[in-house]
């Protein structure tokens, strides 16, 4: 099956064209936001990380910016930095260089001040965006594609109906030689040990075990039991009572025809030679956690709210879902998909599903998402460590 988007040089293929700005640390954000403002249909990634990061934390902020400038739903990036932070912009930029994509970097401290970066950042991402603009859309089978999976501000419904649906869809996309991401490893919790029967690998199996251990272990040391602590205030008004019943509702989301081929570290791409369905271990935190399936390479994310999310993402359309009939009706203007009508009796969850998966394709061939529409523009990066 054939979809329409970007060929990239390095064989990826982006379902959008994105001209993206930088900023290698927070001292560089309002400079790279200025630059971004000053160009249509430029997106600079706001963040409040890069300086006096170190070890695994600083790793990760690194993979994580640069995993965006590789995105195939990036055309060209401009990578702009202070100067003396601990993430240099010519760190990040070398990477993405690496994909044959148009790529430069920018320091104030170089530049001369703010103005006269603004000014060169300007002339330089200009050139870039005249040429990506040229950029024609052209088919790409959908194993080139890869879909993330994401629940926020869930209810019983998400587990009933959004989740399934979105596993059905899921299921179609692996087997038509696609890959999937499930995230949220705190949102497994309980439910660890059904999944893990997934993992033919065994070595893939206990880094999977392994992955789930270590967030409750993060969690003990600081005196807090994650079994006791979730589900969250909303979750427990929406009607979830306890963290193995959202996790339950959760790992639908995977389906239940494909097995895992592996556990993702947080922003880790997919094995090119192993297309299918791949875990990855990110926080519950709906907007980390699409973020780091972004910067893993997925270009496209689905999102099942049972109480509503107008949540979105710089580079990657997210394609909105609630299970619950109500929640549509009182945040339709954020919601692309009502999966209330399988509750209402109007469809069934194999119909919801075969729209997702539809929905999926519409988007991934240029129609915009709900908070794409809205400028929904959500980027967070997922801290493991201390700043000194």
């Amino acid at each position: 099956m054939n979809l329409m988007g970007y060929e990239r040089k390095n064989g990826t293929f982006g379902i959008r064209n994105h001209l993206l700005i930088i900023p290698a640390s927070i001292c560089a954000v309002e400079v790279a936001t200025r630059i971004a403002q000053k160009l249509d249909g430029a997106i600079s990634l706001p963040h409040q990380h890069g300086c006096c990061q170190m070890g695994a934390d600083f790793r990760q902020t690194v993979a994580t910016l640069t995993g965006f400038g590789c995105n195939p739903n990036v055309g060209a990036v401009l990578v702009v930095g202070l100067g003396c932070e601990g993430i240099q912009p010519s760190q990040i930029a070398q990477e993405i260089e690496k994909t044959g994509k148009p790529v430069a970097f920018i320091t104030i401290q170089e530049c001369g001040g703010t103005t006269k970066t603004i000014d060169k950042g300007f002339l330089i991402a200009s050139k870039f965006g005249e040429e990506i603009s040229k950029a024609k859309r052209v088919p790409f089978s959908i194993s080139h594609l890869t879909l993330g999976m994401e629940c926020g501000g869930s209810d019983p419904t998400s587990g009933i109906v959004a989740n399934p649906a979105i596993g059905f869809a899921s299921d179609k996309i692996v087997a038509l030689g696609g890959n999937s991401i499930l995230s949220e490893t705190t949102e497994v919790i309980g439910a660890e040990h059904i999944l893990a029967q997934r993992f033919p690998d065994l070595q893939q199996r206990n880094k999977f075990l392994r992955m789930v251990e270590d967030v409750e272990k993060r969690a003990l040391a600081v005196g807090e039991d994650l079994r006791g602590s979730q589900p969250t205030p909303g979750n427990i008004q929406g009607g979830l009572s306890t963290i193995e019943e959202k996790s339950l509702g959760c790992m639908h989301k995977a389906g239940d025809k494909a097995p895992f081929l592996g556990a993702l570290e947080y922003g880790e791409r997919i094995p090119d030679e192993k297309h299918g369905l791949y875990f990855m271990d990110t926080p519950g935190e709906d907007i980390d956690s699409i973020t780091g399936m972004v910067a893993g390479g997925a270009q496209i994310i689905v999102f099942t709210t049972g109480r509503g999310t107008p949540t979105g993402c710089p580079i990657a359309p997210v394609i909105k879902i609630t299970g619950n009939p109500e929640t549509f009706k009182t945040m339709e203007e954020n919601i692309d998909i009502n999966g209330g009508k399988v509750i209402q009796g109007c469809c069934t969850l194999e119909e919801l599903g075969n729209e997702i998966f539809q929905k999926i394709c519409s988007v991934s061939n240029a129609e915009q998402t709900k908070s794409e529409q809205l400028g929904h523009k959500e980027f967070g990066i997922y801290r493991i460590g201390y700043t000194f």
